[in-house]
């Protein structure tokens, strides 16, 4: 009996201790799978496809040093280089386009994915793919091959996220060209803001519709009825923050025709969603021929997008030109043109018909309940146009010698519309908007269009808003606008306002030499012609007591630099946020957020005061002793000891491990930044309830080029060149990217980290 009873104890003790090695092990099996996700230092690696071994030389922080015989190797190696180190961003990049992400996401996915089938950026992708010439497949058949190749050596291994998803799918030449149908998607939006000023149209009195949108007054700066059901609608259309990570966006591009070396300098900071990782993944490519490319390229495309190859240094901003619009037509101008199956993760597979008028895609499909006005909203957008040759545009660019060969390229660039900025060792400096800009049969495009008035053609490239060599020497953007309103081609009827524009034009007419510290100093400024524009209204207002007093006096010793570690930049944010909220309350839509033009508007302009009730300066008060208030709940009752820095903080998380406790904190990263949405360094808030003032927006990239060095090309990205949260690379140039700091893109790294040889 007692021999039992031990025989039955020890099977228990040696259960329950199997039991929890087991559960100890799961960890450390998962962390030793993890970390053989991570790349090895040193490789050789055999790649069928190549014509000679190349060789890449990582730098300290990550950034390739490839060296190749020509173009196409260089394309390999640069695959091979984006798969290892941001194969999981590829990844989802290409499912975004393709309407896949439910498949790993699960119906929060659903939206996007709906958006994106209907669509149809896949198949444009591929029909595209097939007009390019033989150069530029070839080019983005080279680049697959490197991709592939780490995809067939690594499978699982590939990026810690395919541990769980398992392997990914192979990569088709045709896939690289879906980053520019998403970037022509949300870099130019105008078709949403349609909707939604038609539903505006609907509340408002029709002389007050266009307050929220107030006109540009800068004069020769090269700078409906209700639609039924619209409401659903727009909930079924994708919004930044919630379903995609890019926003509408904003950048800055400047350059000097002579710099302090006596050729130009240029620099270059897009304004996009903050993402870790980043979108930017940093390179140099040298080939045998002599030839150099390096800067800013995007993990899934095979060309330099930002920076400088010998002779050229190029950069972009956003037009913010209106090429896509919103036409009303009857339901029976709507065909079904395929119909999509997709997968959703825990769910049974969602099956839409995809319908099409000779317009385009049938938008008002995304609100599965049935219309019953007999109509339907379809969508026209210039990027969705057929021949799309952006690839073929970029990759003259990246040859380009001088601004003529820049501008021949910029002809080619049909998608998205932008302002390309570029200057020759010559002294050739040019602004150059690329992109299809609509010829309309009628109207503006600025509200819904009957579907009988189409567009019938785009306006000419020559014929565009083009500058050359101007007498000042200087070229500058930042979103403003880039042609008088006498100007022949009608661009868009709004524009943000031109405070980063002015900012930039003061600090290149002070002193001190027009160089690259010049330069990174300037796209780290973070005064705000906004805030000092709008100081002599605060300083107006009628003096509280206590808090609010405190804060008044604040105000009256300040001079708008947006610092992290000031308070007034709180106090200012606070307002600037809650004087539109009471505007658009008072007028009766309080569910439309507005913009930083409308503030403007509200402060500075007599015709406002409708919209304050027939007083902005009694609601501004109140706006003010009400921002002031909230931030006291938060932040104490001193407002001497609140900092921006403390509430405004830029974050960097993943997309899809952000959603799972615990891991979103050991993979995201935050720094505090100074700067806001009307500053040369451009720090965007979303502006929600819940982290108003948290920065999801900004120049994730900051990249300056000095033309009188042949290794003159500086450069930084916001968290760091690998994709994978186990690397040291995950975040390691964040603290010099929140400082300003650019790193040189030298031909030999001064310090090697990896080794890599590809051989055929």
């Amino acid at each position: 009996m007692m021999v039992r009873r031990r025989r039955r104890t020890t099977w228990w003790r040696r259960t329950v201790l199997a039991f929890w090695l087991v559960v100890l092990a799961i960890p450390v099996i998962v962390a030793v799978l993890v970390w053989r996700t991570v790349p090895a230092d040193n490789a050789e690696v055999h790649i069928t496809g190549l014509s000679a071994p190349a060789s890449i030389q990582v730098d300290e922080a990550g950034i390739p040093h490839i060296q190749a015989a020509n173009e196409r190797d260089a394309a390999t190696a640069l695959g091979w280089m984006h798969a290892r180190d941001r194969m999981f961003q590829m990844d989802m990049m290409r499912r975004g386009a393709e309407g896949r992400v439910s498949e790993i996401a699960g119906v929060a996915a659903l939206r996007l994915d709906r958006f994106s089938r209907l669509l149809g950026l896949r198949q444009r992708a591929e029909a595209d793919f097939a007009a390019l010439d033989a150069d530029t497949r070839g080019l983005l058949e080279a680049y697959s091959i490197g991709v592939n190749q780490w995809i067939a050596d690594r499978g699982r291994l590939a990026a810690p996220e395919f541990l769980a998803l398992g392997a990914p799918e192979f990569w088709q030449p045709s896939h690289s060209l879906l980053w520019a149908k998403i970037m022509g998607l949300w870099l130019s939006s105008n078709w949403r803001t349609e909707i939604e000023r038609a539903r505006l149209a609907a509340v408002l009195p029709p002389e007050h519709l266009w307050d929220l949108w107030p006109a540009d007054r800068s004069a020769g700066r090269p700078d409906v009825a209700a639609l039924a059901d619209v409401d659903r609608m727009l909930a079924a259309i994708p919004v930044f923050g919630e379903d995609a990570p890019l926003p509408s966006s904003a950048s800055n591009a400047f350059t000097v025709a002579r710099g302090a070396g006596g050729a130009p300098v240029l620099a270059s900071d897009p304004h996009l969603g903050y993402g870790a990782p980043i979108l930017w993944y940093l390179a140099r490519i040298q080939l045998a021929d002599g030839r150099m490319l390096a800067g800013a390229t995007v993990p899934g495309v095979p060309l330099l997008i930002i920076g400088r190859n010998n002779d050229l240094a190029w950069g972009f901003t956003t037009t913010q030109s209106d090429t896509q619009d919103v036409f009303v037509e009857p339901a029976s101008a709507a065909r079904v043109v395929r119909t999509e199956t997709i997968r959703v993760r825990g769910e049974e597979p969602v099956t839409m018909e995809v319908r099409e008028t000779s317009n385009g895609p049938v938008v008002s499909d995304l609100d599965e309940t049935p219309r019953t006005d007999g109509r339907v909203l379809a969508v026209r957008m210039a990027n969705l146009e057929p021949n799309d040759t952006a690839a073929a545009g970029f990759l003259a660019l990246n040859r380009a010698h001088d601004i003529a060969g820049a501008r021949a390229a910029a002809a080619q660039i049909s998608s998205p519309p932008q302002n390309l900025m570029v200057a020759d060792r010559s002294g050739g400096i040019a602004m150059y908007l690329v992109g299809r800009t609509p010829i309309r049969a009628e109207g503006d495009g600025s509200l819904p269009t009957p579907g009988n008035r189409p567009w019938t053609g785009f306006v000419p490239f020559d014929e565009m808003p083009h500058v050359e060599n101007p007498e000042s020497g200087v070229l500058v953007n930042s979103n403003n606008r880039v042609s008088p309103p006498e100007h022949p081609v009608f661009l868009a009827r709004e524009w943000f306002g031109d405070w980063r524009f002015r900012r930039i034009h003061e600090r290149l007419a002070g002193p001190g030499p027009h160089d690259v510290a010049q330069f990174a100093s300037i796209q780290m400024d973070t005064l705000s012609l906004l805030a000092r524009e709008a100081l002599p209204v605060l300083k107006a207002l009628p003096r509280g007591t206590g808090t609010m007093g405190a804060a008044q006096a604040l105000l009256a010793d300040w001079d708008g630099n947006i610092g992290a570690d000031l308070p007034q930049p709180l106090i200012w944010n606070a307002f600037a946020r809650r004087m539109p909220m009471l505007a658009l309350r008072q007028a009766g839509v309080a569910d439309f957020r507005g913009n930083a033009e409308f503030l403007r508007f509200l402060l500075l302009e007599p015709e406002a005061s409708w919209w304050c009730g027939g007083d902005c300066r009694a609601m501004a008060a109140l706006a003010l002793s009400e921002a002031v208030a909230d931030l006291a709940q938060t932040h104490g009752a001193d407002p001497a000891a609140w900092r921006w820095g403390t509430a405004h903080q830029a974050l960097f998380e993943h997309p899809m491990l952000r959603f799972i406790p615990g891991l979103n904190r050991m993979t995201g990263l935050a720094v505090p930044v100074g700067g806001d949405g009307e500053t040369v360094q451009r720090q965007g808030s979303r502006g929600d309830s819940t982290a108003p003032f948290d920065a999801l927006h900004g120049a994730g990239l900051r990249m300056v080029a000095d033309l009188s060095e042949p290794d003159g090309i500086f450069a930084i990205i916001a968290t760091g060149q690998s994709g994978n949260p186990a690397s040291s690379h995950w975040g390691d140039l964040l603290e010099s990217w929140r400082g300003g700091v650019v790193r040189r893109l030298t031909r030999e790294p001064a310090e090697v980290s990896a080794r890599i040889r590809l051989a055929p």
